[in-house]
């Protein structure tokens, strides 16, 4: 695909990270390496280089990360609350963690939640920790809580990184899931992110919704049949049309390539377009 070409219609991105991330010597390679490439180090770059290049209407930003340093996406913050407060186009999220070495950093991030066009706080268990409260000590699901309550207070989504195998596994999140998921929102990240993650996934997830629980998600790292599994079944059971956001996870996924998975399936349009614009609007409000 070009990088000059613009999406059509209306897109919103529900989903990408705003900050520069350093080269980092990944699983003991001999020298580090920067596997995005590129990244947005902020609010001039991300504009330029993400949403007007795309044709992008609107993004939701986060705190890049990926490197074994838990002071690194908590220094981001800032980055995004100077963003959002530049441009009406732009809402973000938070950095927070359940780990009790990060208390401090996590409760001092809670303490600007209520700011203008924050909307969400997010943390990965890549970096350590559980998501199953089965395994938190009394420390842990004290910070976690306080998590979670500052969410429904504020009406913020919590995004969960999720990933095949390891702590980020999707079975490590179903407990937790169905003690918070009726308070508050929460967006699964990747959507398992991997081809156990999917099929674990898809049935959970719709009965989830019509249970009642507060669950979203977005299809980056879905692969092959991933994102088209989960739009048929939503189109065949009726429910769960509301509860699917288009997200590019840029610059760790690839613009383009998350964007077909949605524009060319083989859906209804009106399906697709609540997916790459509706469900955000729905979600985060309209501007």
């Amino acid at each position: 695909m070009s990088s000059v070409e613009r999406v059509k219609g209306h897109v919103i991105d529900a989903h990408s990270h705003i900050g520069e991330l350093a080269a980092w010597k990944f699983y003991n390679l001999a020298e580090p390496v920067k596997p995005t490439v590129y990244d947005f180090a902020g609010y001039d770059d991300y504009i330029k280089s993400h949403l007007d290049l795309r044709g992008l209407e609107r993004g939701l930003i986060l705190p890049n990360y990926g490197i074994p340093v838990q002071e690194q996406p908590f220094s981001l913050n800032d980055l995004v609350l100077d963003a959002v407060g530049r441009d009406d186009r732009l809402q973000g999220g938070l950095w927070v963690s359940f780990l009790p070495a990060n208390r401090d950093m996590t409760m001092r991030t809670l303490e600007k939640v209520g700011e203008s066009r924050i909307v969400a706080i997010k943390t990965t268990f890549l970096l350590g920790g559980n998501p199953n409260p089965e395994t938190w000590d009394a420390e842990t699901r004290e910070i976690a809580e306080a998590c979670f309550n500052a969410a429904e207070e504020h009406d913020l989504v919590f995004h969960f990184h999720t990933s095949a195998g390891g702590s980020s596994d999707i079975n490590n999140f179903i407990p937790m899931i169905e003690e918070f998921g009726k308070r508050v929102k929460i967006y699964i990240v990747h959507f398992g992110g991997g081809v156990s993650g999917h099929i674990k996934l898809v049935p959970q997830f719709l009965d989830w919704v019509e249970q009642g629980y507060k669950v979203y998600a977005d299809t980056t790292w879905a692969i092959g049949f991933g994102a088209r599994w989960l739009l048929t079944e939503i189109e065949k059971r009726g429910l769960g049309q509301d509860r699917v956001l288009f997200a590019s996870d840029e610059p760790w996924s690839d613009f383009w390539g998350e964007y077909y998975k949605i524009a060319a399936a083989n859906v209804s349009q009106e399906l697709k377009e609540r997916v790459l614009h509706g469900n955000f609007e729905e979600l985060y409000g309209t501007g």
